[in-house]
């Protein structure tokens, strides 16, 4: 299959991909459209930047228009969750641009704006609902949404889902949504709770599987600088000051971090902004705006932007600091080399980060160039984070629980508080 018209689809959606701009599926398109067409439930593996959207979106579109009918009030006929507020708003915008001079609606609802609003609009009922898991059930507890008539449920990036605390929430919205339903799961990776994920949701899914899990773009050029944390502000200055036309994107480990580097980035005259968990939606969509217009240069930003941005213009990945889970750095330089463009992720490791840089590399299953600097050895702090749960496959460091690095960083505090109220208000994603 080389081309969308060999897939299934029907006209009128064909003519919608072609004015659009595309041609030729992307791997993950060929083979999963045709089985979702074909009413499989399906596991999807591609890393980012290969189309899941498309993948999923398209055949479901296809579905809902032939199948016709209009949604009930507060009713939806499917229903999309994603992790974050970027990804959401991403998702629910490249749908909308496959739906004109169709009856379809798309409605995205997120944490961060206005709930009446979206209580509003949910009243009259929507066709496809692009939505995080807090505040859905926001909404669900207020009777302002009925999942159950939704026949089609997607859960997208769901190892980002399962790292930020969701399994609960998705437990529950699986529990609202009709048991005669298509249910489509789509990850980058693979760990052992998506297939225990996948056992629990999914009838007899077909698996497809593009890239193996972990598994980074061809055209992505990586590197490693070895240096005290202290050097890597100077350091991350003279690489930025250096190539003063390019698209950049800084990842920090905590929301904190990520703004007092983005200052320090302003201060030296470097067009900057920055997108934390302490941003409003407002705000985080403004610095993604200003990203894509060329208004800033230099976006820092914490792992809450690592799925959600979908700019393909970014040239440089910087890890300004190494994530605590090494999944999490494939997901961060998957912001460059976007639909088949090159692009650089250039890592800064200080000595007590060696045990998070092995994992990584364990991972991704290549030796990352060293560019300057000495390897250091494992340091205590690092040997600790390796007993924990590092290069041996056991348990996740402790203090990813703890992270800061998205809307979710309180999110074992919010459990705790949920248990004790049940019923009330959750911090919506």
């Amino acid at each position: 299959m080389t081309d969308f018209q060999s897939l299934g689809l029907s006209e009128s959606l064909l003519q919608a991909i072609t004015e659009n701009g595309y041609d030729t599926p992307t791997p993950i398109q060929q083979q999963s459209i045709p089985l979702i067409l074909n009413g499989s439930d399906l596991m999807g593996l591609a890393q980012t930047g290969t189309g899941k959207t498309a993948a999923f979106g398209l055949p479901l579109i296809d579905r809902l228009l032939i199948e016709g009918g209009k949604p009930a009030q507060r009713g939806t006929r499917a229903l999309i969750l994603a992790p974050t507020r970027e990804l959401v708003n991403q998702i629910a915008k490249s749908l909308v641009s496959f739906l004109k001079n169709t009856h379809l609606r798309v409605t995205p609802v997120v944490g961060g704006v206005s709930i009446n609003g979206q209580i509003r609009k949910l009243s009259k009922g929507t066709d496809i609902l692009v939505a995080t898991p807090g505040r859905l059930l926001d909404l669900v507890d207020r009777d302002a949404v009925d999942l159950a008539s939704a026949s089609y449920l997607v859960l997208d990036e769901a190892d980002q889902m399962l790292d930020l605390g969701f399994i609960h929430a998705l437990r529950r919205i699986a529990s609202l949504v009709s048991k005669d339903r298509q249910t489509l799961l789509f990850s980058a990776t693979m760990p052992k709770q998506i297939n225990d994920l996948a056992r629990s949701y999914l009838r007899d899914p077909e698996r497809v599987e593009v890239a193996p899990a972990g598994k980074t773009a061809d055209k992505i050029t990586q590197s490693v600088h070895f240096m005290d944390q202290k050097a890597k502000t100077s350091f991350l200055l003279n690489q930025l000051q250096d190539q003063p036309n390019d698209m950049s994107l800084v990842f920090c480990r905590t929301k904190h971090g990520a703004e007092r580097l983005m200052r320090k980035l302003a201060q030296s005259g470097i067009s900057a902004g920055s997108i934390h968990g302490n941003k409003s939606q407002g705000q985080r969509e403004r610095a993604i705006r200003d990203l894509r217009e060329g208004t800033i240069n230099v976006l820092v930003a914490t792992d809450v932007a690592a799925r959600g941005i979908d700019i393909p213009g970014v040239s440089h990945v910087y890890n300004f600091e190494l994530p605590e889970v090494a999944e999490a750095y494939v997901h961060r330089i998957g912001r460059t080399a976007r639909a088949g463009a090159e692009g650089e992720a250039v890592a800064l490791c200080a000595p007590e980060e060696i045990g998070l840089f092995r994992q990584i590399e364990k991972l991704i299953g290549i030796d990352i160039e060293v560019a300057s600097g000495e390897v250091p050895p494992m340091s205590a702090a690092s040997g600790r984070q390796k007993r924990s749960g590092g290069n041996g496959g056991g348990k996740r460091p402790q203090q990813h629980k703890q992270s800061s690095s998205g809307d979710n960083d309180n999110r074992a505090r919010a459990r705790a508080q949920r248990r004790k109220r049940p019923q009330g208000r959750r911090n919506a994603a």
